[in-house]
């Protein structure tokens, strides 16, 4: 098969054939329709993600086509569609059994543990315990950009800060799983408002049903959406990882307000420096989340299915194995409004 892989840190993907992959007893291989480029891959791109051990096919963010099945699989056959969490529990353990897949001690990580989806083919671990079935109407491009930051998002707002309808949402960061926030946080009846630095960015997200929004290179975005809400949001969403975001997203809360650290705290910013005084003071709450246990897959594509929100807008450039590389070195400057999705896997 043709992939894109990972030799060196921080240099282009190296474009070759290699072998194709093959189930695992309780493991699928798909044909991907589609696999979305994410900061997260950018992290195992720049040499941030230890779990890393090159060479490595990155590539997360995927939906496919069944295209093999291993013998302990009894949900699947071939020729089934299906959409991946990009964290693949095992199924069976306490942990799952309560739940809360996504802190799995035995998870698997495409494209960072093993082998991911940019590449025409990838092996899934797990199968029966993870995938979920891609709806007819559904583009894979648009699957495949639900597989990392949009269930983030989706697990931030629900199932870490319990977003309620009419309360005051910041999100700061404008990429793609803040705008992944946005959409959804609109949909749930939240009032948004998005922080970035890049006009760009803030222009897309007015234009997708942002409140407001707020330029942090030309105000204080604190005390801006504390005037705006009359006291601060009752929730922040940190969607970049670092930590003059992070502070920012703290101090913009009312009291009582809850924080949800969504972007990957990695390199320099694995260790902060935060206002504890804030915290302490407003009462605050501060959650960390990480992907989306697959149990909840059924109630965020009822809802995109039910035409509450669409995600279109989200995916704003269709690229090919060979771009990859472009994409990645991309995100070590501000990136344009939407996201990149590969849907060729030919060149």
């Amino acid at each position: 098969m043709r992939a894109a892989r990972l030799i060196t840190y921080r240099q282009p993907l190296e474009l070759a054939s290699v072998s194709d992959p093959k189930p695992g007893e309780d493991g699928v291989v798909l044909c991907v329709l589609a696999c979305g480029v994410c900061r997260s891959d950018w992290h195992a791109w720049s040499g941030a993600d230890p779990d890393v051990v090159l060479p490595m096919i990155p590539g997360h963010e995927f939906c496919g086509e069944v295209v093999a099945v291993g013998k302990r699989v009894s949900r699947w056959k071939v020729g089934d569609r299906v959409i991946a969490p990009f964290i693949l529990a095992c199924g069976h353990c306490p942990d799952c059994a309560q739940g809360h897949q996504t802190i799995c001690a035995d998870q698997v990580v495409p494209g960072f543990t093993c082998d991911g989806a940019f590449a025409e083919y990838v092996s899934v671990a797990h199968a029966d315990a993870n995938l979920s079935v891609l709806p007819d109407t559904m583009a894979p491009e648009i699957a495949a950009a639900l597989g990392c930051r949009v269930t983030t998002a989706w697990q931030a707002l629900v199932g870490r800060a319990q977003l309620q309808g009419g309360e005051w949402l910041a999100v700061f960061g404008g990429g793609g799983v803040g705008i992944s926030t946005l959409l959804l946080g609109k949909a749930l009846g939240a009032r948004v408002i998005v922080v970035d630095i890049a006009d760009d960015k803030l222009n897309y997200a007015k234009t997708l049903g942002a409140d407001v929004v707020v330029n942090a290179a030309t105000s204080n975005a604190p005390q801006a959406i504390k005037d705006i809400t009359c006291g601060g949001a009752h929730v922040a969403i940190e969607a970049l990882g670092i930590e003059t975001t992070t502070i920012a997203a703290m101090k913009s809360l009312r009291k009582l307000g809850r924080m949800v650290q969504i972007g990957m705290p990695a390199g320099p910013h694995s260790n902060m420096t935060l206002p504890m005084d804030a915290l302490y003071s407003g009462q605050l709450a501060v959650f960390g989340t990480r992907g989306m246990p697959s149990w909840r897959y059924p109630s965020l594509l009822s809802l995109i299915a039910g035409g509450s929100v669409d995600l279109s807008p989200l995916v704003t450039r269709h690229i090919s194995l060979s771009q990859v590389s472009e994409e990645l070195a991309a995100f070590d400057h501000p990136t344009p409004p939407g996201v990149a999705v590969v849907t060729d896997f030919t060149h």
